[in-house]
């Protein structure tokens, strides 16, 4: 097995490589190139490297369907593969397999993705389907959690355009079948880092996903099913809330009152499945499904603010909005 902490190590190595280039363009812009050639002839070396491993493995005949499914399933491999434009599956593929592990997650949400293009310029032409219960929120939840798994399983995307449903009225006992509060996924290698390795300023505009940020939750591991949190990250106070095995995620704030959902309480709402969730506000009394994007079951024009997870090698993020620029 390997080093559980060697995810954040990488990830912390990656960022730090764009940390001493910004640094060494105080020295000037001869000192800027000089530090970006030497970022990109170790990369160059490096992929070179890698490439005639994999070389090997083939001629040697190792190099199965099977072998290539691990190799790009290891997230730290992967990620070099990406970087040196060595991964053995190509960018549609990558798509699919991104918006096929994030398909439980918007299930959980009413929701589903269709995909309707991968263009040979990196732009991905999506669809999203369904809606939450009615509401309001639900295809902005939806699309920030689509645009980060697809920018993890394929940064050389340029553009993620989507089209949002109409809202639709909720239907009776509708089933959103399986459900997961988060999707796996997410280079352990900042591909910024190494920019240039991929193609000088292909990356510069990166996918859409202004006005919000990853932010890491180093507390969840310690939360039992059944129970709730409220932490703060960064400036923004987050509720987190364990259903079995599945994390649920809101703006800690109240629909109806705007107060803190820190000491409510989850309960099982009568008649309702089991793993079904409803939690209620301390203050104004008002319910809220959990499972079902946050939506009040006393007034259907209230809902909480639910904000998507990402887990990757055992570290979950949470995506905090934040004010975009104008």
């Amino acid at each position: 097995m390997g080093d559980p902490e060697a995810p954040d190590q990488l990830r912390a190595a990656g960022e730090r490589i764009d940390v001493l280039l910004d640094a060494a363009a105080a020295g000037g812009t001869v000192a800027r190139e000089r530090a970006e050639e030497l970022v990109r002839l170790m990369a160059d070396l490096y992929g070179a490297g890698l490439e005639r491993v994999l070389e090997i493995i083939h001629d040697a005949g190792r190099l199965d369907d099977d072998a290539l499914a691990a190799l790009a399933k290891d997230n730290l491999v992967s990620s070099l593969l990406l970087v040196h434009g060595l991964h053995p599956y190509d960018m549609t593929t990558r798509v699919e397999e991104a918006l096929e592990s994030v398909r439980p997650y918007l299930g959980s949400h009413g929701g589903d993705v269709e995909l309707i293009d991968v263009s040979d310029e990196g732009t991905v032409r999506l669809r999203l389907l369904g809606s939450c219960d009615g509401c309001p929120s639900s295809s902005v939840t939806l699309k920030l959690a689509v645009e980060g798994a697809i920018e993890s399983a394929a940064p050389e995307v340029i553009n993620i355009e989507v089209e949002q449903p109409e809202p639709e009225p909720a239907s009776a006992g509708a089933s959103t079948g399986s459900s997961a509060g988060s999707f796996n996924g997410g280079p352990l290698i900042p591909v910024d880092a190494l920019r240039s390795r991929l193609g000088g300023d292909s990356m510069a505009e990166g996918v859409e996903t202004q006005g919000s940020s990853w932010e890491r939750l180093p507390q969840v591991a310690d939360l039992a099913a059944g129970a709730l949190m409220s932490i703060a990250v960064g400036s923004t106070q987050v509720l987190l809330c364990r259903i079995g095995s599945d994390l649920f995620a809101y703006l800690d704030r109240c629909a109806r009152c705007s107060d803190s959902l820190g000491s409510a309480v989850l309960s099982r709402r009568l008649g309702a499945a089991v793993g079904e969730a409803v939690l209620r506000c301390p203050g104004c009394q008002a319910h809220y499904d959990v499972r079902h994007a946050g939506a009040c079951l006393d007034d259907d024009a209230l809902h909480l603010e639910p904000l998507p997870l990402l887990t990757t090698s055992g570290v979950t993020t949470v995506a905090i909005p934040t004010p975009v620029s104008a």
